[in-house]
């Protein structure tokens, strides 16, 4: 049974392509079919979270950090009576315009689109649903509705230009042909698949983290939530094995934030008393979201891992690298976009504008996998990157 501030399947704004109802599959399981089928989702499986992809099996990538966005998103919307199909589609396709090397990329793809209106992977998922993903006859993109464009959109809060900002390239042009209404904030679902997402990641790259050596289990001892979460395994099952007290800790950590955002959600819902999803659009801020004890103590992992982890001299030699690869291949094929692949070709006819051309290699550079961006620098350059 769905809330009464739900997305409710028949009640969808629909898609901007009328399409024929699907006989056994509501609107939102089709969203979610279709980003599962994109080739975008497939090639996430090469992207980097952290480290890039082929530093080790047992690392997340995009894909696996996806998947397991979803399964969050699934379980506090299944609590909070949310429509989980739209929840998991949005959390699928969250990091759908993500760049080869995570973050790193997207800095350096940033920095060399800034003349051609920037770069921004939430709005470039978007452009790939929209415009990017071409197998249906019928429309460009996936089609997908309304509702989930929105979550896609603006999972992340009320997408507004400040003073002398302009929105995002790809969420301007979206916008422009359906008002995805940006000022507001979005459905419960997409707020769900938010935190889902920090969720996540603040738990996988914790265990990543050990894992690589970075950082060891002494030394989350002495930090908020993980400290206590080892203390309670060390209390119940003493002397435990390393590999397995360290899983049962950070469980622990997994199921504290997950119970924190279902507590404060309905203390939340229980106050305003939303009788529908526009009650919750309209809502002066987030219903989904940690209880201020606990993002207070997250920060402070956060703030732990980016000195030890995102920033440790071995994962900065390697994002100096990957750098260099961006850096590289974005002007060489703006400057031969003959070198692009063939079925980029008429997109490349029809740029009749430096700024189109850089748009579309923009496209291209970003939805390469890290090993293909890398097998294609070393082709096209004859050479590993140099360290810059």
């Amino acid at each position: 049974m769905l809330a009464p501030f739900a997305c409710h399947p028949e009640e969808t704004r629909g898609r901007l392509h009328e399409e024929r109802m699907s006989s056994f599959r509501s609107p939102f399981q089709r969203d979610r079919d279709r980003i599962i089928h994109s080739s975008a989702f497939r090639r996430l499986k090469h992207k980097t979270q952290v480290f890039v992809e082929h530093e080790g099996d047992y690392y997340r990538t995009r894909l696996t950090h996806s998947i397991e966005v979803a399964q969050v998103a699934r379980t506090i919307s299944g609590v909070l009576g949310l429509n989980t199909d739209l929840a998991e589609a949005i959390a699928l396709a969250h990091d759908l315009g993500h760049t080869p090397f995570g973050h790193t990329g997207e800095d350096a793809l940033a920095e060399l689109m800034a003349p051609f209106g920037g770069f921004d992977h939430n709005a470039q998922a978007i452009r790939i649903v929209t415009r990017l993903e071409r197998h249906y006859a019928d429309f460009d993109g996936l089609n997908l509705t309304w509702e989930a464009l929105e979550g896609i959109a603006k999972h992340n809060g009320p997408v507004v230009a400040g003073v002398g900002e302009v929105l995002p390239y790809a969420l301007t042009e979206a916008n422009a042909e359906w008002d995805l209404e940006l000022h507001t904030f979005a459905s419960a679902e997409a707020q769900v698949a938010a935190i889902a997402d920090d969720i996540a990641y603040s738990h996988h790259d914790l265990h990543d983290g050990l894992r690589s050596g970075l950082f060891d289990e002494a030394d989350l001892m002495a930090l908020p939530v993980t400290g206590p979460a080892f203390a309670a395994v060390d209390a119940l099952y003493p002397g435990l094995d390393k590999m397995r007290r360290r899983h049962e800790a950070l469980r622990r950590v997994f199921g504290r934030m997950v119970e924190d955002v279902i507590a404060v959600a309905r203390i939340r819902l229980d106050a305003a008393k939303p009788q529908s999803v526009h009650d919750i659009r309209g809502m002066d801020g987030t219903v989904i979201r940690f209880s201020k004890p606990l993002f207070q103590e997250l920060k402070a992992i956060r703030s732990f891992l980016f000195t030890r982890m995102y920033r440790a001299p071995s994962v900065m030699v390697e994002r100096a690298r990957v750098t260099a690869v961006v850096r590289d291949l974005f002007p060489l094929f703006m400057a031969q976009p003959e070198l692009l692949p063939e079925e980029w070709r008429d997109d490349v006819l029809a740029a009749d504008t430096h700024q189109l051309l850089a748009r579309i290699v923009a496209d291209y550079v970003a939805g390469m996998t890290d090993r293909f961006a890398l097998q294609e620098h070393a082709r096209l350059f004859q050479s590993a990157p140099p360290v810059r």
